[in-house]
Order: structure tokens, then sequence, then C-alpha cells
């Protein structure tokens, strides 16, 4: 008897997660199929138009024919503006060159890349939980040894380093932070990363240090790299694109930088996987880079209104309870006076009250109890969705 298609599907499969927001979006548009009004808080797209110079320069990109092939590291003159641009804004010396950079198609593949160059079955892999679902589905599918130290809502969504500390150890081949922080909004501390990049040191392993919301920063002091610290340039991978700064989701532009031998073997895995990224796409990151700042302020400043405005709603709705988030563009409302059950009220809140969102388990069992909102949204829609969410509440079972 024949084998049918779902018995040829190989095993490691099994070991792969899912990013739910898009599962999220992709029940949302069914329901706005069927004439419903939805308010989309699922997905981390802002909702602005990509700045004009930046569109400007990729039409002007395709009139002069960069249409082409480029090399699977990315255009050398992208690679010398990203290079410039980390280094001047994390204070990095001596500079990251070119040969420290790899261009990609967004962030999520780049960190399926790095993971791929470094983990072999059964190396130690460490990150913070709850976060952003690729760095457990990579370690996973790659056979690693993977531990997840929770992230504390009653520290402002910080770890507890101590616990860091003893889990981390010599047989340890990275340690993965995000910080400005998906789905929390949080915020490691200057001392916070010190004692990670003292703990890194001492125990000789990497860390991924992945700040794509790194210009998504509410706090007065300046953003700070772990990269930038003692010690630190020459075992940290930083992760970082365009898609959040510069809205620009749907380019698909993002990039790491690391050093010089890693990046080589990060490109092979490029060069085997997506080729290069369209190279007036990446003309259109050189705008970016060196254009006008005050875009990247603007947008910053209406997500710094959209985040009071919704954290302030969500804490007046009985027995809801939210912290103030200090960077990237979610809030994560605790919901444990309502249900532990957090997908199942995430799924209550799209198909009753018409507010797509997430639930915090989808995250990591740290989040178990939560919902995260994105208020990469209008104004307009926040109170939309805080009405509907006040209105409906009360009749959840569960």
């Amino acid at each position: 008897m024949l084998a049918t298609a779902t018995d040829r599907i190989s095993s490691a499969v099994a070991r792969l997660g899912a990013e739910n927001a898009f599962m999220v979006l992709a029940r949302a548009r069914v329901l706005e199929a069927q004439g419903r009004r939805i308010v989309h808080m699922e997905v981390g797209e802002p909702d602005f138009d990509t700045p004009t110079h930046i569109k400007d320069a990729a039409i002007a990109a395709l009139h002069e024919n960069y249409t082409h092939y480029s090399p699977s590291t990315g255009i050398n003159e992208l690679r010398d503006v990203i290079a410039e641009y980390v280094s001047r804004f994390r204070g990095i010396t001596p500079a990251y060159t070119r040969d420290n950079v790899t261009v990609t198609p967004g962030a999520k593949p780049v960190i399926w890349n790095i993971m791929s160059a470094i983990i072999n079955p059964g190396d130690h892999f460490v990150y913070f939980s709850p976060a952003y679902p690729a760095y457990a589905s990579a370690a996973s599918y790659l056979q690693a040894d993977v531990t997840a130290i929770p992230l504390h809502e009653a520290a402002n969504w910080r770890p507890d380093l101590d616990e860091l500390d003893r889990v981390v150890t010599p047989k340890t081949k990275a340690i993965a932070i995000n910080s400005p922080h998906n789905p929390t909004g949080g915020i490691l501390t200057n001392s916070d990363l010190e004692r990670i990049a003292e703990i890194a040191i001492r125990n000789d392993c990497l860390v991924i240090a992945d700040e794509i919301y790194s210009r998504n920063f509410y706090l007065s002091e300046k953003f700070v790299s772990i990269a930038s610290l003692p010690g630190m340039r020459d075992r940290t991978i930083i992760v970082d694109g365009f898609s959040k700064a510069y809205a620009m989701t749907g380019w698909r532009l993002g990039y790491a930088v690391m050093p010089e031998a890693l990046q080589n073997v990060v490109t092979l895995f490029n060069n085997n996987t997506f080729s290069c990224v369209a190279t007036f796409v990446q003309r259109a990151g050189i705008a970016a880079l060196t254009g006008p700042d005050e875009p990247v302020q603007k947008m910053n400043a209406i997500f710094r209104e959209r985040r009071d405005r919704i954290v302030s709603g969500l804490n007046a709705i009985p027995n809801v309870s939210c912290t103030l988030p200090e960077g990237a563009f979610y809030a994560m409302p605790n919901m444990t006076a309502i249900t532990h059950d957090d997908k199942k009220l995430a799924s209550f809140l799209l198909e009753e009250a018409g507010v797509a969102c997430n639930g915090g388990s989808a995250f990591g069992a740290a989040g178990k109890g939560y919902i995260r909102f994105s208020y990469a949204a209008s104004l307009d829609d926040i109170d939309l969705a805080l009405a509907q969410i006040a209105k409906h509440l009360p009749h959840y079972k569960d």
C-alpha cells in the first residue's frame, strides 16, 4: 500500500512551533469577509505608511534597473550603511565593517540561520519567556537542550538574573535576549545587561540580541545594546531590521551584525535558503538609514500616545490589570482574575467582541493568563477595542 502524503512528512516537523498571531489574522480575515468589523491588535505591524523618501528610493532603484541578484550577504553599499548606523547608534567601538553584516528578508530568517549556524543537537540554549516564538521553534527544531527563564510582571517583565546565573554553564552555547521585548514591552536595564554580559563572559557563551524594537523606546535615557559593553562586541550577534522603525513590514528587510567568521557561516545559510534580498528593496534600506529621522521619531511619539491610551483603558476594566510598557508596541494585561485559559479568552474576544489579539501562552508558558494586544493601531481603533472588551468581557464564561 502506498504511503499517504501525511506519512511522508518528516518527524522533525513536530518540533516546529507556529506564530499564533498569523493564525489569528487569518481567522480575523474570514470574519471580515462575512461583514464583521474587526479591530486588528494581533500582529506587530505599524499601521503607518512607509515614509515617502524610502518609497521614492525604491521606485528610483527600479527605474535604474536594480532588479537583479545581489550577493547573499547583501549589497556592499547597504552593508556599509548598516555597519556605520549600528556602530553609531549603539556607541560600539571599534566600529563594525561590512564584513560583520549580513542582509536578510526580515529578522525571522536570520534568527533561524544564526541558530542553524551555531546549534548542534544537545547544545544548551537559554532564552527568556514569554518570547517571540521563533527562538524556541528554531532551537527545538535543531534539537537543542532549551531552558526558558521566566520574565516577571511584578518586575515590569524583567527576569530573575540569579536564576539565569544558576542555569548558564560553560556548556551553554547561547543566550537570547530581546529588549525592548515582544510580547510584554519590557526593557532590560543597564544593570541587567551588565549582569547578563558578566554571565556570558564567565561561561564563554554567545548572546543573540534581538534589537528589532530598539527605536520603539519610551524611556528618557538612551537605548543601550549589550554589544556596547566591555568584552561583548565579539560575542554578541545583533538582530535588527526595518519593519518596526520604518513601517516596512511588507518589504521584508532585516539584518544581523556579528563577528566576521560567524557572518560567513550565516551567509552560507542565506545562500542555501533565500539566495538574496531584492536589490531595489536594499536600496530603499539605504534611504531609510541615511534619510531624515523625523518620521521615525514622529511614529514613536504616536506609539507612546497610543500606549498611554490602551494601558489606562485596560486598567479601567474590572478584573484587568496592565503594566506600562517601556518599549515596543505591545500591552500585556493580566487576565488571571477572569481566566487562566488565555487562548480561549483571546478567541472569545475575536469572535464576540471583534478584537483580534493573542493569548499570552502562545508566547510560552510564562505568558499563561495574559493577553497580548498590539497598539500599532489608531486611537479610534484602540477606543473601539476597549469599549468592545469592556462590553463583552462580563459575558465570558471560563
